[in-house]
């Protein structure tokens, strides 16, 4: 079946974040927004048809995970990702953010030094002051086309205690999809300082060719006990807002303390149309996802050359990952602060401004690309004339 990414569909007034919280965000609600991570992509018809069918059924009563659901992610791991987990590894979560907090709160204390790597998905620092943990930096390092990770720094942390490192693989926003070196030399560090990794790897289908991604915890059996592995097929297929993921946790003693607060929260039954997603998209999501890598390869194409040719001063750090591009907008040589106004009140467009993701995106900008190619031109085309003004 031959998908149609070119379709515009209007969202507006079905409770979209992306959307209808426009005016909240941004003061306006006439752009066009670039900012929130999900797409305008209808999903694949497998979960949009298995939503449906158990719709008619009519009664949605108490309902849990069932053993196929789980099947489907046992087998897309190992299909997609040559990754054998075990059922006894699998837990759950209403979202991988929530997961984080629960984690942090289930395995680690109050005051412990929780490590993240700026620029990064901004709730990693919610997460880690929201439960009163102490947030400690180890900035990524801007190389002259893309970014790497600063072993040294992380080594000299952890010297001085580190209980956990949130790791974001692929990178969400800088677009990186970390290789076997680098996870083994943060996982040789996380071993001789023994601390935890809480990787978070939601972006996992998400890979441009020339590139593959490496589930961390499949690389050895001492990083596979030091490391919580953080899904879903929310990003892959655009279900965000039903909220359903999957958390792996090798480490039986770790996932017993964490299911323990999982259940004491009682956020452990899931969501029933989550489930039907879940496992619609992995048993029969697969074609639908290649098609939409395809398309997303042609819109970061399509937004490379654009910026070169039409607003040279505006570079993209080459995306490895994600939907989501990362901007360099250093060379117009004013702030960030400044540069989002603008964008707001004369283009009329929502983007991520780089400071979210820390003090390190100042002079950058986030651009959501999982949207029609007319949309980024339309987009694009609205940049450029204030740009040029």
């Amino acid at each position: 079946m031959k998908y149609n990414f070119d379709e515009i569909i209007n969202r507006k007034k079905t409770n979209s974040v992306k959307y209808d919280k426009l005016k909240q965000y941004f003061g306006k609600d006439d752009l066009l927004p670039f900012w929130v991570a999900d797409t305008d992509f209808k999903v694949p018809t497998c979960i949009s048809d298995a939503i449906v069918k158990r719709a008619n059924h009519e009664i949605y009563g108490y309902s849990f995970r069932g053993d196929d659901c789980i099947s489907s992610v046992q087998s897309w791991l190992k299909k997609r990702h040559e990754w054998n987990v075990p059922l006894i590894w699998i837990s759950s979560s209403p979202g991988v953010v929530t997961a984080l907090s629960l984690l942090l709160m289930s395995l680690t204390e109050k005051g412990d030094k929780i490590a993240v790597q700026p620029p990064v998905y901004h709730p990693f620092f919610h997460v880690v002051n929201d439960t009163e943990r102490c947030l400690v930096y180890n900035p990524l390092i801007r190389t002259k086309n893309s970014y790497e990770m600063d072993f040294k720094n992380l080594e000299l942390l952890a010297k001085n205690g580190l209980k956990a490192i949130l790791l974001s693989n692929p990178h969400n926003p800088v677009g990186r999809v970390w290789n076997k070196n680098e996870l083994l030399r943060l996982g040789e560090i996380a071993r001789k300082y023994d601390f935890l990794i809480i990787s978070d790897e939601i972006h996992q289908d998400l890979i441009y060719s020339d590139y593959k991604h490496i589930p961390l915890a499949s690389l050895s059996e001492d990083l596979a006990q030091r490391t919580i592995t953080c899904i879903a097929p929310s990003k892959t297929f655009n279900v965000a807002g039903l909220a359903s993921s999957v958390i792996i946790i090798p480490n039986q003693k770790l996932k017993k303390q964490y299911e323990k607060l999982l259940s004491a929260m009682h956020l452990d039954s899931g969501n029933l149309f989550g489930h039907i997603a879940m496992q619609a998209g992995y048993e029969n999501g697969k074609e639908w996802l290649e098609q939409l890598m395809d398309y997303l390869e042609s819109n970061v194409n399509f937004v490379k050359k654009y910026l070169k040719n039409n607003i040279p001063e505006i570079k993209l750090v080459e995306p490895e990952a994600t939907y989501l591009l990362w901007l360099d907008c250093r060379e117009l040589e004013i702030s960030t602060e400044k540069l989002n106004k603008i964008l707001i009140d004369s283009a009329k467009v929502a983007l991520n401004k780089g400071t979210t993701f820390g003090k390190e995106g100042e002079g950058y900008m986030r651009l959501n690309i999982g949207c029609p190619k007319s949309v980024l031109l339309e987009g694009l085309s609205k940049i450029k004339q204030v740009i040029k003004k």
